[in-house]
């Protein structure tokens, strides 16, 4: 069987910023994980890729977003050319314009933190 697929759109190389919490979380239970940053080439070990549609991976499990609404708003019609069988806006990226239009698009907004659903703490990750 093969290992689920995140791709986490606002990694972050600043290991206190929940964008890499969410990267070492997803990898310690044995996701397949894709950083999206614009400009880092590599997070925890990982190929950084500077965009969504440039992630080798199709039809994703989960993405899971970690940037401001106003970002995501411009990122959702991506998100949605994509695929995913779910789209995770954690806590401060969403907002109700955003959500309205992720659901209109027909994504799977599930509006909940991705570390915590995946049976790991934020502050398991706070070194």
């Amino acid at each position: 069987m093969s290992k689920p697929t995140v791709a986490i759109i606002g990694a972050s190389t600043d290991r206190q910023k929940y964008g890499n919490k969410s990267v070492r979380a997803h990898l310690s239970q044995g996701y397949d994980v894709y950083p999206v940053h614009p400009s880092a080439s590599e997070i925890e070990g990982l190929t950084a890729y500077p965009s969504l549609s440039e992630v080798p991976v199709q039809n994703l499990d989960r993405i899971s977003v970690y940037v401001p609404p106003e970002v995501g708003l411009q990122l959702l019609e991506e998100i949605h050319q994509h695929g995913a069988r779910e789209v995770w806006f954690n806590p401060g990226s969403e907002s109700p314009d955003l959500l309205e239009r992720a659901r209109a698009l027909g994504l799977n907004v599930i509006q909940a933190c991705s570390i915590i659903a995946i049976g790991e703490s934020p502050a398991d990750h706070s070194d």
